[in-house]
This record gives structure tokens, C-alpha cells and sequence, in this order.
């Protein structure tokens, strides 16, 4: 790859010029290229290049080692987003003194001589719903970022083009598109991280306070993007960051955001979401707590019982709220949900030990939710070898979600974004972007976009190696590619960007929309569950019980639960069971591949 000292749009010269950091013998190679703007600049700056030194994936000092970092830009890649390389020209900072961290993605774009050169808000405005246009349709895993992300990005690295894009996203991501959110996160994401300085500038940029949510209720989007915004940037700056942005004013304007009278439902959720990341920084859990403990009533409380609500908003609200009072803001007096909820009939549930690290599952472990910013995986509890099963879900929210089937052998690269349907062992169905998934390729369907409310039904039959996805049973020709690889040992399994969820239903209540004309088993009918099984404690509640269990001499390493008895050759590197090292393509001790797993008798 090549890396560029410096590049940079100079309008009143007209070109973009850029230097290769390799400081080989033909030192700073410079391109100049006269253009109208810096879109046209880098097109035309991206071919020049590649006439000048051959390729831009390939330096003419390309045997010289760059003093340059090859880093993975800040996050990890998820969703739709997941599926792109990031491969546009890293840099190095201008000038030392600088605490701006870049990711490895990252441009500059001058205008005079040390500042930036602000452009229309409309035109940013619009740069951002060309990216919210087209993201469903990035789902190749060497697609490049869209040309709309690379404006974007050349803005946002300086200061002021960085607040202009936030600003940006608040006023022109609209409520009704489900991916508003996401792609609040996503352009968050690919952008240079911010400096404390900038984030302090965010708060006053917003001028947020309990008097703005108060008198902004008639804009409910305008308030809602703000929170999305907030948590994201409380979720990547976990820190003294953090703590800077979670101002007084900040604070009492998320709580006043949480009127279940008064206030948008949204904004309910997303200002409950941003005060869950703020509370990822033990400073600001202690503040937060402080102050929800200092209220009349906690309006956590209050909303808890809409976990069941037929409103789907409602029952997102209901569902953090309930999470936020088990794992982060201990009410007392209140028992935990785990210890008053009613298990009867669950034999089969999502797998609390088999699961990516940020995926939040309910008490009763039959809904799931993510809002992290990776690409979150499960299975549930129950593996079928032979037969006709049949499982269901909910969908709660409409955005990217990849439900479907998944073997053991199945991965889950949650921080890569790859997650069900993205390996061999796996298939899904996405219903927001309508696709069938497998081994990382995709093929479309012609079912509509889900929606809150539809039911996805999804039928494995291991007679006529098959699988069928129904949508409120309609149902897909039959598909037959997972069978190439996997002939038993199947999980029910999902993956869930960014603030999405769904409930699954294994057999415990009746099915919505069963196949017609098909004899079909449920999981609940056939599983078994003991009740220490069933129970799904409160993260510190398992962390602290984890502190306080004894671990034999010769457990794994990695699970603390079987026996290690395999040897990882040609390592030779021992310490790990044998459902672990299966689930191993390189040695976690030296890096190197795995050739052979050799099992040792007991």
C-alpha cells in the first residue's frame, strides 16, 4: 500500500498534491492536478498517481518499509459497513504537536493556509443522504467506500469540518428510515476521532441543556439524532472524553429527555442508549447514578413495564430500561428480573455462553438486542443432527439482522463484522436488505424489507438437505448451499448491527405462521434445560461469582470449563479442550496456523 506524507486540496492553486512517505531516493513524489473541486481532485489525483508510480496499492519504493502505521481504522467493520475494505490513503499528521488521532483512512482538506475552507451545509447535508441512499447496496467485501464517505472524510479531518459533519447528520438524517441511526455510527465510525477540545465544542455547538429538550419536543428528530450522536461518541471515547462531553447541562438534558408524557418515544430510546454508553466510564456511572437516585421517581423504572408493550418503540424502551436496572443503575428495593421471571416451558433458549461479548439477551433468554457498534452473534441452547425443525422471530426493529442456522464451526468476528451467513458453516436471511447470506456472498430475494411486527420463519430440513425462510409464511425457493459443508450438528443463530432486536420463538408458544403441508419438529418439544441453565444473570452478578469460582490445574485456557487435553501443532502449544481448539484457525499464544489438533488421552 501507499502512504502519503501529506495530501492536500488547495483551491486557490487548484490541485491536490500528495508525498510519499517512504522517503525513498525519489524523496516526496508530488502530484499536482488542476480539477474544480476536491471530489473531481482525487479522481483525477488517483489516475495520476497510478501513471506516476504504478499502482496505488503498490509504491515504486514498495520494498522500502513505511514509517507509517498499517492500522485498521478506529471500530470494527459491521453490518452492511462490514464489507468494505477501507483502503483509501492513510497519512501521517502534519505537525507533532497534534493530539488528533487519525484513523488509518484519513485526509486533509485546506483551504487558506491553515484553516479550513468551510463548504455549504447543504452541500454536507447532502453528501450524508447519498451515503444513507446507497448503504443497503454495500455488501461486497472488496467494495470501496462510497465516494460520498471519502468527501466526508476529507471534511471531518480538521476540527471545524469534523463539527460541521455532526452538525449535518443532526439536521438531515430523518426518523423514518431504519438505517439513520446506524449510519449516524457508520460516518462516526470511518471519521477521525475526534479531540477532547472538539468534543467540549459539541456541547456548545448544541447548547444542551434541560430547557432545549423541554422546548424541542415539536422536533423530535432533530433531538433524537443528537442522542445517537452522543452515545456514539461516549461509546468511542470511553474516558476522560467521555467525562468532558457528560457536562452538567448534558446530563440534565438526557434526563429530560426520559418524559414517558411528553416526550417522542425515540428520543425515550436513544437518549436511554446514550446514558448506557456514557456509564461505560466509571466516573460517569457514579455521576449518573447519583442523579437518577436524586430524582422523585426513576424514570427507568417507569418505563420498565413497557418490555411487553405492542408498541415496538415502547418495547425497545421497555427492554433498556429493564437492562440498564439489572446491569448499570441498581435500584433498591428491586429485585433483579432474572429472579422474578416466569421460565416455565422454556426448554430451548438463546445460549448466554455462547454468544459476542456486547449482545444484550432478556431475562428469559428469548430476545436478543445490540447497540454496540460491531456485529453481534448467538445460537441458542439446542443442536439438531437429523430431521424437520422449524423456529421463529420476532422482528422487533427493521434494520440489518442476518437470522438463520449456523454450525459450531461457525465464527463469530463480532469487531470484524462478520457474523452468521459470513462463513461456510452458516446461513441467513436479511430481511433489511434483502439477501441470503452465505459464506460471505450474497444473493437477493424477492421478499419486501421487513418491518416491526413481520415474522420470520425459517424451516431446516436435514431429510432433503434444505432450508426455507418464510416471511409471515410466504416462503423462498428452497436453499441448498450450506449443505455443502455442514450435513448436521445445526444451532438456530442471528447476528444484529447497531441497535437492532428481535424475540425468538423456539416453540414455547404457538407459531404465527407454521408451514403448511410439512411435519416439522420445535426445539422446545425435544430440549432440555436444568434450571441453573435457564437463569441469565446480570453481567456483574456472573463477573462476580467468576471472581470467586475455583478453576482446576488442568482447565482451558479459554473456556475455564472442559479439560485441556488437545496440543495445537505444529506449536505444539497446549492448554485448550478440544471444542475450543476447534474453533481455532491461528495459535492465540504465538499467532501461528493451526495445521493439526492432537488430542491426548486422559
Amino acid at each position: 500500500m501507499v502512504y502519503f506524507h501529506t495530501v492536500a486540496w488547495k483551491p486557490q492553486q487548484g490541485h491536490l498534491s500528495a508525498s510519499c512517505s517512504c522517503r525513498c531516493a525519489s524523496t516526496f513524489t508530488t502530484v499536482l492536478v488542476t480539477c474544480g473541486g476536491p471530489a473531481a481532485a482525487y479522481t483525477a489525483f488517483e489516475r495520476a498517481a497510478k501513471a506516476t508510480m504504478g499502482n496505488l496499492l503498490c509504491c515504486v519504493c514498495r520494498d522500502h518499509k513505511s514509517g507509517v502505521d498499517d492500522g485498521g481504522s478506529a471500530g470494527g467493520r459491521y453490518g452492511f459497513h462490514r464489507r468494505q475494505s477501507s483502503r483509501s490513503l492513510p497519512v501521517e499528521a502534519h505537525d507533532g504537536s497534534s493530539e488528533r488521532r487519525r484513523s488509518s483512512s484519513a485526509f486533509s482538506w485546506h483551504g487558506t493556509r491553515g484553516s479550513l475552507s468551510a463548504p455549504a451545509t447543504s452541500y454536507v447535508e447532502h453528501l450524508i443522504l447519498e451515503t444513507l441512499s446507497i448503504i443497503r447496496t454495500l455488501v461486497d467485501n472488496e467494495q470501496e467506500p462510497p465516494p460520498f464517505m471519502i468527501k466526508l472524510h476529507l471534511i471531518a479531518d480538521k476540527e471545524s469540518g469534523w463539527l460541521l459533519v455532526v452538525r449535518s447528520m443532526v439536521n438531515a438524517i430523518p426518523m423514518d428510515d431504519p438505517l439513520g441511526p446506524a449510519v449516524i455510527t457508520l460516518i462516526l465510525d470511518d471519521c477521525p476521532l475526534p479531540t477532547k477540545e472538539s468534543v467540549g465544542k459539541l456541547s456548545q455547538m448544541f447548547q444542551l441543556s434541560r430547557e432545549l429538550s423541554l422546548s424541542g419536543r415539536n422536533n423530535p428528530t432533530w433531538h433524537r439524532n443528537i442522542c445517537v450522536v452522543l452515545g456514539c461518541i461516549a461509546e468511542k471515547l470511553a474516558g476522560p472524553s467521555s467525562v468532558a462531553l457528560l457536562t452538567e447541562d448534558t446530563l440534565e438534558y438526557l434526563i429530560a429527555n426520559l418524559d414517558p408524557v411528553t416526550c417522542n418515544t425515540l428520543v425515550i430510546l436513544f437518549s436511554l442508549i446514550a446514558l448506557e454508553k456514557f456509564a461505560q466510564t466509571s466516573e460517569n456511572k457514579v455521576t449518573l447514578e447519583k442523579r437518577l437516585s436524586g430524582l422523585p421517581e426513576n424514570p427507568l423504572a417507569k418505563m420498565e413495564p413497557w418490555v411487553n408493550s405492542e408498541d415496538f418503540v415502547e418495547r425497545q424502551v421497555g427492554f433498556c430500561a429493564q437492562w440498564c436496572l439489572d446491569n448499570l443503575f441498581i435500584l433498591e428495593g428491586r429485585r433483579y428480573t432474572y429472579e422474578v421471571t416466569d421460565r416455565t416451558n422454556i426448554n430451548a433458549m438463546l445460549n448466554s455462553n455462547d454468544v459476542s461479548e456486547y449482545l444484550k439477551i432478556s431475562s428469559n433468554g428469548l430476545v436478543a438486542r445490540c447497540d454496540a457498534s460491531s456485529f453481534e452473534s448467538v445460537r441458542c441452547t439446542f443442536q439438531v443432527d437429523s430431521g424437520v425443525w422449524f423456529y421463529e422471530a420476532l422482528i422487533v426493529t427493521s434494520g440489518v439482522m442476518q437470522i438463520g442456522w449456523a454450525t459450531r464451526e461457525s465464527k463469530f468476528l463480532n469487531h470484524e463484522g462478520y457474523g452468521i451467513g459470513d462463513d461456510e458453516f452458516s446461513i441467513a436471511y436479511d430481511g433489511c436488505r434483502q439477501l441470503i447470506w452465505y459464506n460471505a456472498l450474497s444473493q437477493s430475494h424477492n421478499h419486501p424489507c421487513w418491518k416491526p411486527g413481520d415474522i420470520l420463519g425459517t424451516l431446516l430440513d436435514m431429510k432433503a438437505f434444505q432450508i426455507t425462510f418464510y416471511l409471515n409464511g410466504e416462503p423462498l425457493p428452497p436453499n441448498t448451499q450450506v449443505f455443502q459443508n455442514a450435513k448436521s450438528g445445526f444451532f438456530a443463530a442471528a447476528s444484529f448491527m447497531t441497535f437492532q432486536q428481535c424475540e425468538f420463538n423456539f416453540g414455547r408458544s404457538p407459531f404465527k405462521f407454521p408451514p403448511s403441508g410439512v411435519q416439522f419438529s420445535c426445539f422446545n418439544s425435544f430440549a432440555h434445560l436444568s434450571e441453573e441453565d435457564k437463569i441469565i444473570l446480570p453481567r456483574h452478578i456472573r463477573m462476580e461469582k467468576l471472581r470467586h469460582s475455583s478453576v482446576r490445574e488442568d482447565s482451558c485456557t479459554l473456556c475455564f470449563d472442559r479439560s485441556a487435553a488437545v496440543r495445537l501443532e505444529p506449536c505444539q502449544h497446549k492448554g485448550f479442550c478440544s471444542e475450543c481448539a476447534i474453533q481455532l484457525e491461528v495459535c492465540p499464544m504465538c499467532r501461528s496456523e493451526i495445521r493439526e489438533r492432537i488430542e491426548a488421552s486422559l
